[in-house]
C-alpha cells in the first residue's frame, strides 16, 4: 500500500485536510486516535501504564487519567520517555495494521509527531506537511481549546520547528487563513498526484 505521512504543528489543520481527502475516497489511519483507543478503558496500554506510573493516573472508568500524565510528562523528560516507551510500540503495531487493512487506491497516516519520531521518513512514500504561521497556531488553539498564549508556546516549543516540517516535507499544503475552496484545489492536487504514484508503485 502506498503511504502518505500527513504531519503538522498543533492548530495548522491536519484534521480538516485529512477528512477532505478521506471525502475523495482515501483510507485514513490517525495515530491520535490509535493513541487514545490504547489508553480508554481497556485500552492495551493501560495495564502497563498502571503498573509504570501507579494507580493514580487511571481514572475510575480505567482510561488514562490524560490531565495528570500530561502534567507530568511536560515537567519530567524521564517520564514521557516512560510513557513513550509503553504507547509507541502499541501505536506503531495498530498503525501497521490498520495500514493492512485500508482499502483504497493509497492510505493517509496522519502523524502529528513525524518529524520528531525520526523513523516515519523510511515508513512513508510520502511526506506531506500542513503549513501555517506560529501565529496562526496560536490563534487557532487558543480559540479551540481555551488555552493561554503561554500554554500554546509551550506545546509549540516540544514539537518540531516549522523550518524542519518544512524540510522533511515531500510536499506542502499551505492553510494559513487559506478559504476553504482554496484548501480543496490543494487537495485536489496532491490527490491527483498520489493516485498516479500510487498506480506506478503498483505496476512496477
Amino acid at each position: 500500500m502506498f503511504v502518505v505521512g500527513l504531519t503538522g504543528g498543533i492548530g495548522s489543520g491536519k484534521s480538516t485536510v485529512a477528512e477532505l481527502f478521506v471525502a475523495r475516497g482515501v483510507p485514513l489511519v490517525d495515530t491520535d486516535m490509535i493513541a487514545h483507543r490504547i489508553t480508554a478503558p481497556g485500552g492495551l496500554a493501560m495495564p502497563h501504564i498502571a503498573a509504570e506510573f501507579g494507580a493514580e493516573f487511571v481514572n475510575a472508568d480505567g482510561s488514562l487519567d490524560r490531565t495528570r500524565m500530561r502534567t507530568l510528562a511536560f515537567s519530567d523528560e524521564t517520564a514521557r520517555k516512560r510513557l513513550e516507551g509503553i504507547t509507541h510500540p502499541l501505536i506503531r503495531a495498530e498503525t501497521e495494521r490498520e495500514e493492512r487493512e485500508a482499502r483504497g487506491p493509497y492510505v493517509i497516516v496522519v502523524v502529528p509527531l513525524l518529524v520528531e519520531s525520526g523513523a516515519w521518513k523510511d515508513r512513508a512514500n510520502r511526506v506531506l506537511t500542513v503549513d501555517c504561521s506560529v501565529d496562526t497556531q496560536i490563534a487557532r488553539v487558543m480559540s479551540r481549546n481555551g488555552f493561554s498564549r503561554e500554554q500554546v508556546l509551550a506545546i509549540i516549543a516540544r514539537q518540531a520547528t516549522r523550518e524542519a516540517r518544512l524540510a522533511a516535507a515531500d510536499d506542502v499544503i499551505v492553510n494559513d487563513d487559506t478559504p476553504l475552496e482554496e484548501l480543496e484545489a490543494q487537495v485536489d492536487a496532491h490527490h491527483q498526484a498520489y493516485l498516479s504514484l500510487a498506480k506506478g508503485e503498483t505496476e512496477s
